[in-house]
């Protein structure tokens, strides 16, 4: 037990130095290389500096994690992305509710992702390792079914309707790629982001270098993204239309059949 804790803090404690200090950089780009997914920003961004709104966001998904490492063994991609980043703003903004000293700094961000790290991966590793197999067991069977549900169903959801709340455009390009990533990919939430940021980015600068570099990056991963899943011999069989054997041959290059 000593063991899995002394491990669990050093490797929490490094996750979060890194993820509070990239999440800060991100702020700053492009300037300055951020090291973060698009969904934390906009996610940091929607909690608009509250502690609280901070606070209870990261742990509704530090709950779902929680499940997740007790019934699998496994960390999500949450810790990273959502508990560690909320928490240690909300943490500096205990005493400062400036987004710019606290939630924009790097060196502070980093510091307190690195304490809130090892205690939240410290914590998580130690409860599932004492937690009855039986246990784990109830946890598998009922928990992560519902962890499922709430990524494949309630999130797309909640991230369509923020780009519906974001305007007109990024409603439309949100439900647009978002409906692509669903097809292609199974999960909307990665589509309807690229859409806000597509449709925000026309409404601030227009239709500018910025803009139109990021579509044809938006479109070239989608095709490639669709043609290595397989989803366009997908489509055509559900179409009820033969494949064409050059089709066939270029996939068979790639081992995709």
């Amino acid at each position: 037990m000593l063991l899995i804790l002394f491990k669990s803090v050093i490797i929490g404690a490094l996750t979060g130095f890194g993820v509070g200090a990239g999440a800060a950089r991100m702020f700053h780009a492009p300037g300055i290389q951020g090291m973060g997914a698009f969904r934390t920003l906009g996610e940091l961004n929607a909690c608009e500096g509250d502690p609280i709104s901070h606070f209870s966001f990261g742990l509704g998904f530090f709950f779902n994690s929680w499940a997740s490492v007790v019934a699998a063994g496994a960390l999500t991609q949450d810790i990273d992305h959502r508990v560690i980043p909320n928490w240690a703003v909300a943490a500096l903004m205990v005493k400062n509710n400036s987004v710019e000293d606290t939630l924009h700094n790097p060196k502070k961000m980093a510091i307190a992702g690195g304490i809130i790290g090892a205690i939240v991966v410290g914590f998580l590793n130690t409860t599932a390792t004492a937690v009855p197999s039986s246990i784990q067991t109830v946890a598998v069977s009922v928990l992560v079914p519902a962890a499922t549900l709430l990524i494949n169903y309630v999130m797309p959801v909640t991230f369509w309707l923020a780009a519906l709340d974001a305007g007109k455009r990024s409603g439309v390009w949100g439900t647009i790629w978002g409906g692509l990533a669903q097809v292609i990919m199974g999960n909307a939430v990665p589509g309807v982001v690229l859409g806000i940021l597509i449709g925000k980015g026309v409404d601030d600068g227009g239709w500018n270098k910025v803009t139109k570099m990021l579509l044809i990056a938006v479109i070239v991963l989608f095709t490639l993204s669709a043609f290595f899943r397989g989803t366009d011999l997908q489509l055509i069989n559900q179409l009820g239309m033969n494949t064409p054997g050059w089709l066939e041959s270029l996939h068979g290059i790639f081992e995709i059949n």
